[in-house]
């Protein structure tokens, strides 16, 4: 994102942006700290938790202060069940204590505290007694409803579920200003919040853009090791990665560097990327169910018998044959609590065509993988039906076509037929890849055509513009009419 001469608003010339959370995997956080000091000529103060390293962008910027509070730590299982509700109890005062002591002595009084939600409690309430103490405006960013995400766990009927609503809903209708990722969110917070929200689509910035043949090959090289890593004894990703030569660095699964050119593999695997926080929103069982029918149906298709010997079959592809159906690649990336429980799973699938690899990527990298896919796949669901997956919004940036969950709202992002393919189920999944990877990489129309769409599509969405458009005036407007 490139620096504009643009005027300071407000007196200070300050913003903080707050993520109770890591925000090395708050992306939209980071673009907005990004747009403020670039767009907006501001000074700006990020007060979260470590983990993830947010982009080089961010930590380069002169402008952008990054303030890093401690984390709370986990409970530890040998804790006696007695002491785990104080505990719990415990933590949110803690963090509000924290999070309170950073807002208001750590960092500069800001013109704006723009908050991330969720999660709410206690992160609104705050950065509402911190905008009162410092005199600043207080605008909230609406990405999902954090009582919707505390259901999953203890059930809509949970008083804590309730309790935890009328806090989220008090101190959000108490903000200066808002913005929601949404239509639908838009509406339901109008209706029945009484808060008005101006929409702030997610857009993809600038370093979210397809790679050059160059930058694939160089990713290939710098990920080779983990992709030679099954997590069985062999399969037909490591199979082609053993005493083969592919830790030339002229050579990579999918690449080949001769003289000046690179050229890909005519054989090569597709990669399909799908991002995950391995939660129970993230229903992972679709996607290994869906890599499992593909894996019968091509065999199927063959004419070849379970029993027959999958070795002949990757060597035959490791000497140069090429399919009507593919190999299936599957890099899934993130970090979360089920992540240990789906890998289990996948060690247990017996699979001749399809492989899965597990990572996580830095900043730099996460883009070129994206840029470098074949097909996104999304199994974000919404807790509360009202959010859109940034995940997408990144793939199509990257001109990555998308097969994602159909749920309320997705609509609003993908269109179907042109950027992407919605599906219900493992099988509506496994139908889909079918029919977009028959005859890759060259006679695949119909992944051709969804790319184009993606590709058309991202030239005319940037996250620059939609800021420039939505956001600066709302944020002018708030600090203005907290200083009159």
């Amino acid at each position: 994102m490139s620096d504009k001469n643009e005027m300071k608003i407000g007196r200070r010339g300050r913003a903080a942006v707050v993520v109770l959370g890591d925000i090395g995997r708050s992306p939209r956080m980071q673009y907005h700290a990004l747009s403020l000091a670039c767009q907006a000529g501001l000074e700006v103060d990020i007060v979260a938790y470590g983990g993830s390293e947010p982009h080089a962008a961010l930590l380069q910027h002169q402008s952008i202060h990054l303030h890093r509070m401690t984390q709370w730590p986990s409970v530890p299982q040998s804790l006696p069940k007695i002491l785990r509700p104080f505990m719990l109890m415990l933590k949110p005062l803690v963090q509000f204590l924290v999070l309170l002591y950073y807002l208001c002595f750590k960092i500069p009084a800001p013109d704006v505290f723009l908050v991330q939600n969720p999660p709410s409690v206690p992160t609104l309430v705050a950065v509402k007694w911190a905008s009162c103490l410092r005199h600043s405006a207080f605008v909230v960013d609406w990405h999902n409803f954090g009582y919707t995400l505390l259901s999953l766990t203890l059930g809509r009927g949970s008083s804590f579920v309730t309790i935890y609503r009328w806090i989220e809903k008090h101190y959000g209708r108490m903000a200066s200003g808002a913005f929601c990722v949404t239509k639908a969110m838009q509406h339901e917070l109008d209706q029945n919040w009484g808060i008005k929200a101006t929409v702030l689509y997610d857009q993809p910035p600038e370093f979210f853009r397809p790679a050059s043949i160059e930058e694939k090959h160089e990713l290939f090289c710098r990920i080779s090791e983990s992709l030679s890593q099954p997590f069985g004894i062999q399969d037909c990703i490591s199979y082609g990665m053993t005493g083969t030569g592919e830790s030339d660095p002229n050579s990579t699964l999918f690449t080949i560097h001769t003289g000046t050119n690179i050229i890909m593999k005519q054989n090569r695997p597709a990669i399909i990327v799908s991002s995950t926080s391995w939660t129970p929103d993230e229903d992972f069982s679709i996607l290994l169910e869906a890599a499992l029918m593909y894996d019968r149906r091509v065999a199927g298709l063959l004419n070849e018998d379970d029993v027959s010997d999958e070795e002949i079959l990757w060597n035959e592809i490791c000497n140069g044959k090429q399919f009507l159906y593919p190999r299936l690649l599957f890099i899934i990336t993130g970090k979360g609590p089920e992540k240990d429980k789906y890998e289990q799973k996948i060690r247990k699938l017996k699979l001749k065509r399809v492989a899965f690899r597990t990572m996580w990527l830095t900043a730099e990298d996460y883009p070129l993988l994206l840029g470098s896919a074949d097909l996104g796949v999304c199994l974000h669901t919404s807790s509360s039906g009202l959010d859109l997956p940034m995940k997408v919004v990144d793939m199509f940036g990257c001109g990555l076509p998308v097969c994602a969950v159909s749920y309320s709202c997705i609509e609003e992002l993908v269109e179907i037929n042109r950027t992407g393919l919605l599906f219900s189920s493992s099988s509506e999944l496994a139908d889909q890849l079918m029919m977009l990877f028959k005859g890759f990489p060259h006679e695949c129309d119909a992944l051709s055509s969804l790319r184009e769409g993606v590709l058309a599509k991202a030239s005319s969405a940037k996250w620059v513009t939609g800021w420039d458009e939505n956001a600066k005036p709302l944020l002018s407007e708030v600090i203005s009419q907290n200083f009159s």
